[in-house]
């Protein structure tokens, strides 16, 4: 892993502070986990089995007022593409997108003000996870390289949303996903301690964020396991 660091990884959000677990006021949100299928996944993206041939979604440019975006405009700015590498650095889960260089940690294997950054990967299967955002440009594609399955915490568009409205899709790495323009998403977690996904997405990468324990003193638990 030695070739990938090149800067220390961090939240997307910023934050004021580590915030404990067990801090007064603090709850703890169990993200309910489906197995995803093209029935169940419709309304939050598409199952992928062939990551060449997948084109990914753009959305064009927003009109200001009442005059509308020229056809054939606003959506030029094309698409992005590398490895998503993803690994647990001590007892926090990481994860490194080539394609726009991004080194993110995306959650804590156990209370994140005793987490260790470095070391021994945690073996815990229970990720903590304070945050999430959308992609208003344009959708984003993950395809495991090595049959390596994983969850997606998605949920769907709104400003408004709030922690319950959050679902993880376990996805048994015969195929991969793209998930839709606006879909509320963190990096995919895969339930081996490294992964390697082929990425795909909108060249724009706009992030909307939202920072669950700022805003509803919560964090969301999510359990990296086949669901029954």
């Amino acid at each position: 892993m030695d070739s990938i660091e090149l800067k220390k990884p961090a939240p997307c959000v910023v934050m004021d502070r580590t915030v404990s677990l067990h801090e007064p006021g603090i709850t703890i949100h169990p993200v309910p986990v489906v197995k995803a299928t093209a029935e169940s996944f419709a309304r939050y993206g598409r199952i992928v089995h062939d990551f060449e041939s997948e084109q990914i979604i753009i959305k064009p440019w927003p009109a200001q007022g009442w005059r509308p975006v020229e056809k054939g405009t606003g959506d030029q700015g094309g698409t992005v593409e590398d490895e998503f590498i993803f690994y647990r650095d001590g007892d926090c889960m990481v994860a490194h997108n080539l394609a726009v260089d991004g080194h993110y940690v995306t959650g804590w294997f156990c209370d994140p003000v005793n987490a260790r950054e470095s070391g021994e990967p945690s073996i815990s299967t229970q990720v903590y996870i304070r945050e999430a955002n959308y992609h208003p440009d344009g959708g984003q594609l993950f395809y495991p390289q090595d049959g390596q399955p994983f969850i997606a915490l998605l949920a769907l568009p709104g400003d408004d949303v709030q922690p319950e409205d959050f679902v993880g899709f376990y996805c048994d790495g015969s195929f991969g996903i793209q998930i839709f323009p606006d879909i509320w998403h963190q990096p995919v977690f895969p339930l081996s301690r490294k992964a390697v996904y082929q990425n795909r997405q909108g060249r724009v990468h706009a992030c909307v964020a939202v920072d669950f324990v700022t805003e509803f003193s919560t964090y969301l638990s999510l359990d990296l396991k086949v669901p029954a």
